[in-house]
This record gives structure tokens, C-alpha cells and sequence, in this order.
């Protein structure tokens, strides 16, 4: 008998598909991307497209029907409360570890999550704190802590000139969606020099450089601060060898935190964390029945949505000021797939 699957609420390439049954080829799967289950396309997306990934939130979405052989069992889901408990104890942990690496206990950590989720907010804040702290302590004076977060693209030199300026020991440099260090080679060694578990870290530039020169940098120093990276991409999931070779070197130098935000529904419920914290529309002068109804407003369309973050939440925000009695259908023009 055919394995049947019943795709009771799911998309495929920004197309919704609801109560639509298929020929199951591959049974529910989480990948990188979320969860899918592959099946055959029957005509349903055109004659010349025979199987297709159909993404779903949980394996709820999904009903099974003509299965002969023996199948897992599958792992339990989470409560709502379940998921946003587990969720909250991985950012009050990121708040713990980045204060180690403030205080130089802890000297390298990568925090991997998605976008949109407050993972460079945490941190940030944390280090603004510290900061903040030591001046008030000093009565005005310098701070000891020094700090920057660096955000976006940058060379393997740039990247050595950086931790050459933040290179004493009270120091704290974040690197905040500069993916492209990880997809390059020589990034990734001074990157790995710089995360190194030895006592003394020592990072060299074996060629000549007008640059350094220019900006008085040695070709060798001593770095002896602490790093933070920040990053969408979860090591876990990458697929290239070379590339996971490298990722494991870097895993095995530093503290790895995986926040687990991997579905569209651990994504909303910690935007709903954040929500019933009182500290997501702090900045708008609604009522928080408005709140609530841009919430029930982004999950009813979890599927639809661009992405779901906390970006999104405020966008939706935004358009309440625009216009109290149409902002879902703004919604729907600026913030939702056609």
C-alpha cells in the first residue's frame, strides 16, 4: 500500500498548501531550514516537477495514512510553556557567558541563532551595562572595559588589523554578522589563532603589506582579549566538509551556544517572550490589546510572513501608527510573500 501524507498546513517556495494529500517519498525531516516532508508532486506543481520539499511547522501539520513498515516514533513535542521556558534559560545563559567573557574568564564564544531574535541586543546590552558600571565606579574616569561590535563583511586583513587594536586583556570584541569571515581560508586561520585555548595566543601576517605599515600594525602580536561571534549559520547543519572542518576547529578553541531557534514556531513564541516581558513595543504608545492583535496577527500568517523576527513584529508596529484600521491589509501588501 502507498504511504500517503496529508499536508494539512504547510508551504512550498512561498506557495501555501493546505488539506492537499501526496505520495510520501521521505518521511518528516529538520533540516537547516526547518522541518519538510518530500513527496511526490502528482501534477500538483506542474508536469515537469516530479518531487518537492513541502516545509511544515511541527509534525502536528502533517497526517500520515497506508504506512506498512514499522516507523519511529516520534519525539515528543513541547508545550507552548515548554519552548518558551527552554528558550528563555538559553538567553539568560548567553547573559551568564557574556559576562564571563567580560570579566576574561571566558575568552572566545560563538552564539548561533537566527536573525531577528535578540542575539546581538543581549549582548550588547550586557557589555553597555559593564561599561557603564566601570566609569560610575571610577567617578567619570576611564573605563577598563574596551569594546566594539563589529557588524557586516570583512577582509582577512581588516579582520587582523581589528584584533590587533583590541588585543589587551580587557578588551572584548563581537563580531555580529560577519559570516563571510567563516567562507574564507586565511580568515579563518587568524580567526582560529585569535579563539586559541593555548595560554598564549600569538597571530602573524606572513606577507608584506603597505597597509599594515600605513597603519602602524606589527606582522605578529600577542592577542589577549576576548571574542564573541555572532552568527546565523548553525555548524551543525553545514553540509560542505572543508567548511565543517573548519567550523569544528573553531567549536573545539571556544564555548559554542546554540539558542535553539530552529522552527517558525520557536521563533513567534520568543517574540511572544519578549511580548508578555513588556519589553517589545516599549517605544509605541498603544494599548496592549494592540500588541496582542498584531501577535495573533503574525502567527494566523506565520507561513505568509517575510521572516518571522522581532524586526518583523516592529514593522507590524509601525503600520498601526500609519493607520488604526487598515494596518493588516499593509501588512499583508509590504510584509507578506504574493
Amino acid at each position: 500500500m502507498t504511504t500517503k501524507v496529508t499536508i494539512k498546513n504547510g508551504v512550498y517556495r512561498k506557495t501555501p498548501v493546505k488539506d492537499v494529500t501526496f505520495t510520501l517519498l521521505k518521511d518528516f525531516t529538520t533540516g537547516a531550514k526547518g522541518n519538510f516532508v518530500t513527496v511526490a508532486s502528482d501534477g500538483y506543481f506542474g508536469e515537469d516537477i516530479d518531487k518537492v520539499r513541502i516545509t511544515v511547522d511541527s509534525i502536528e501539520d502533517i497526517e500520515i495514512t497506508g504506512r506498512t513498515e514499522v516507523q519511529a516514533i516520534p519525539k515528543i513535542e513541547e508545550s507552548d510553556e515548554q519552548v518558551m521556558e527552554r528558550i528563555k534559560d538559553r538567553f539568560s545563559k548567553l547573559d551568564t557567558m557574556t559576562k564571563g567573557t567580560i570579566s576574561g574568564d571566558i575568552r572566545a564564544m560563538i552564539v548561533v541563532g537566527p536573525p531577528g531574535v535578540g542575539k546581538s541586543y543581549g549582548v550588547e546590552y550586557q557589555l553597555e551595562r559593564a561599561g557603564m558600571f566601570e566609569k560610575l565606579k571610577k567617578g567619570g574616569g576611564t573605563q577598563r572595559i574596551k569594546y566594539e561590535v563589529v557588524k557586516g563583511a570583512m577582509t582577512a586583513i581588516g579582520l587582523y588589523c581589528t584584533l590587533f587594536r583590541f588585543s589587551d586583556p580587557n578588551n572584548v570584541l563581537v563580531f555580529d554578522d560577519c559570516d563571510s569571515i567563516l567562507m574564507d581560508d586565511l580568515s579563518l586561520n587568524i580567526l582560529k589563532a585569535a579563539l586559541d585555548s593555548g595560554k598564549k595566543r600569538r597571530i602573524f601576517w606572513n606577507s608584506d603589506s603597505a597597509m599594515l605599515r600605513r597603519e602602524g600594525v606589527p606582522d605578529q602580536f600577542d592577542f589577549k582579549g576576548s571574542v564573541i561571534f555572532i552568527t546565523n549559520i548553525n555548524f551543525d547543519h553545514v553540509k560542505s566538509k572543508r567548511l565543517q572542518d573548519h567550523l569544528a576547529a573553531l567549536q573545539s578553541r571556544c564555548h559554542y551556544l546554540d539558542l535553539t531557534l530552529e522552527t517558525m514556531r520557536d521563533k513567534f513564541l520568543r517574540i511572544k517572550q519578549i511580548f508578555s516581558e513588556g519589553q517589545l513595543f516599549n517605544d509605541y504608545e498603544f494599548s496592549p490589546e494592540v500588541g496582542d492583535q498584531i501577535l495573533d496577527f503574525m502567527d494566523q500568517n506565520k507561513h505568509r510572513l517575510r521572516e518571522m523576527s522581532l524586526r518583523m513584529a516592529l514593522k507590524i508596529a509601525d503600520l498601526t501608527k500609519i493607520s488604526e484600521t487598515d494596518w493588516k491589509g499593509l501588512a499583508e501588501t509590504t510584509c507578506m510573500r504574493n
